[in-house]
């Protein structure tokens, strides 16, 4: 009988898995938390939210860059490798129904929906394709690249408007956080950090209290933003931003944005 070649995967299992977990912890796991800390600042004011939107485009022609080399690349590698992890895991909590063992298996639940929650909320969200032929024929469309930079608040809460919208990025949200809270802990385990049961014990109450806060911290955002999506919340945030915007034209800071939106 001829000897079957073990896969790529198989082969290289030990420095894959590890790559696969330092990739969810930085930089997916750590852009994640900078991301939903940034969104909460709409709790504050639509100002505050636009300012921390007006740092990170400072970057400008550099910003699509960046945003490749540490978040887009180091998730495709992530999901894509989370994927054929899944494909080759056998749930075991109908015979042992451990607290671990359900983790186990909501870790890999999870990660399937915060991967389409996250391909969704880019699509629907992102803003590289303004003013181009993607955008005006095969993104705005069906409903892609609604936020814009300059209207920030009012244009996010806009597009998370419905109850449908709101429930999808609850559970996305809820998704991407356990998958990450999750992933620390069981990446402590792969990496050697926490070996004892003690030290696992411990590590997991403190990745629990961590996930609770970060959920906290996204469901909030999530609130604050649709508030300013519709009626007076809307009409004040487009005021506060247009005239922060106006301003910042004028000092020179930036410069006009032909496609920059502020009707509904």
């Amino acid at each position: 009988m001829a000897e079957t070649t073990p896969s790529f995967l198989a082969r290289n299992e030990f420095v894959i898995r590890r790559l696969h977990s330092l990739s969810g912890l930085i930089p997916v796991g750590a852009y994640m938390v900078v991301h939903l800390l940034t969104n909460a600042t709409v709790l504050d004011s639509p100002g505050a939210f636009q300012r921390s939107v007006y740092s990170i485009h400072s970057l400008g022609k550099l910003l699509p860059l960046v945003e490749w080399v540490f978040i887009f690349i180091p998730l495709l590698f992530h999901a894509i490798i989370g994927v054929a992890i899944i494909r080759g895991s056998v749930p075991n909590t109908r015979h042992y129904p451990y607290g671990a063992n359900w983790r186990y298996t909501m870790q890999r639940i999870t990660g399937v929906i915060a991967l389409l929650f996250i391909l969704q909320h880019v699509f629907q969200m992102h803003g590289w394709f303004h003013n181009s032929w993607w955008a005006q024929n095969l993104t705005e469309p069906f409903g892609g690249a609604q936020f814009r930079p300059y209207n920030a608040a009012s244009t996010a809460g806009k597009a998370l408007q419905g109850w449908a919208m709101a429930t999808w990025y609850v559970i996305g949200i809820l998704a991407c956080v356990f998958h990450l809270a999750n992933g620390i802990w069981t990446m402590g385990i792969t990496w050697g950090v926490w070996v004892s049961q003690r030290a696992q014990n411990r590590a997991l109450a403190v990745c629990t209290v961590f996930g609770i806060a970060l959920a906290a911290v996204g469901l909030g955002a999530l609130g604050g933003m649709r508030d300013y999506g519709q009626g007076e919340g809307y009409e004040e945030a487009q005021e506060i931003e247009d005239r922060m915007y106006r301003q910042r034209v004028e000092s020179g800071e930036i410069t006009p944005a032909p496609h920059k939106r502020t009707s509904p």
